[in-house]
């Protein structure tokens, strides 16, 4: 299978240029701007495959070490929660979202209880931990009907 040029913009001799991409992986003609580095190196560094595309690397935050949650009270619409131990709660309950090992994990309790139940349906692998927060967040958004 041959090379085949992924286009852009016409250089300023009217002949497209190539955007420093094709489909196989070659190294196309330089066009001005086509490294994308925002915050990597200069285009003339950025002849090595791969260069300027280390969106997560060296970003200084080391990943989190133990487990982790987020809670927050919600009142479940009419029917409430349904759990792996105890089946439907309903009334003001608190939710947790835990991670750890890789897996977040959904979890209630009646406001100002000790035990906690597990969310049905509510566990899933999550590698990276900084997603926490938005599952926590989604979580909330979708059950959290005071009004019903």
């Amino acid at each position: 299978m041959g090379e085949q040029a992924v286009t852009g913009p016409e250089t300023s001799a009217g002949e497209p240029g190539t955007a420093g991409m094709n489909a196989d992986g070659g190294a196309p003609a330089a066009t001005p701007g086509a490294g994308m580095n925002a915050d990597g190196p200069s285009g003339a560094a950025a002849a090595v495959p791969g260069a300027g595309m280390q969106a997560d690397a060296g970003s200084g935050a080391a990943p989190a070490a133990g487990p982790q949650s987020r809670t927050a009270d919600v009142v479940p619409g009419p029917g409430g929660v349904m759990t792996d131990e105890v089946g439907v709660v309903t009334g003001e309950l608190t939710l947790r979202a835990e991670w750890a090992d890789g897996r977040v994990t959904l979890r209630v309790q009646y406001k100002d209880a000790d035990e906690w139940y597990t969310v049905t349906g509510g566990s899933a692998a999550l590698a990276d931990p900084a997603g926490l927060d938005a599952v926590h967040g989604i979580a909330v958004g979708l059950l959290h009907r005071p009004e019903g």
